[in-house]
């Protein structure tokens, strides 16, 4: 008879993993809309931080799961996705869009924010799939 193992997430490496894409995510869009014809386009801009966001997500699932850990993709995406959005929250929202004239409201409603959340999970759900369950 054998036991189910129990897996733990390593909460605090999650949430340094979701810090990780938050500063590539911020970093992007701040070089994006300071580069002429891109600058005036928000959609470009998110679709080329959406192409991105695979990079991201894969290197902080990288660096997640560098020490063996087995937690699986899917909560590890999420926790990573919240983290990013609690830094957006705390950060993004009220230095940077507010100032531009924005809103928490506009900020969060706008779809691409959501896509970009979906893109970050699925892609560390997929690395976990192929690189840690192999």
């Amino acid at each position: 008879m054998s036991k189910k193992q129990t897996i733990k997430m390593n909460y605090l490496r999650a949430i340094a993993s979701g810090t990780i894409v938050w500063t590539g995510v911020v970093i992007s869009f701040f070089v994006l809309e300071n580069i002429p014809l891109l600058n005036l386009s928000m959609n470009i801009q998110a679709i080329l931080v959406g192409l991105l966001i695979v990079i991201y997500a894969r290197v902080a699932a990288q660096f997640y799961y560098k020490n063996g850990d087995k937690t699986r993709g899917l909560p590890v995406g999420i926790i990573m996705s919240l983290t990013a959005l609690a830094l957006d929250l705390l950060i993004t929202i009220p230095f940077v869009e507010i100032p531009k004239g924005s809103s928490y409201q506009s900020f969060l409603t706008n779809p691409f924010l959501w896509i970009l959340t979906v893109i970050n999970v699925i892609t560390v759900h997929l690395y976990w799939k192929r690189k840690v369950m192999k």
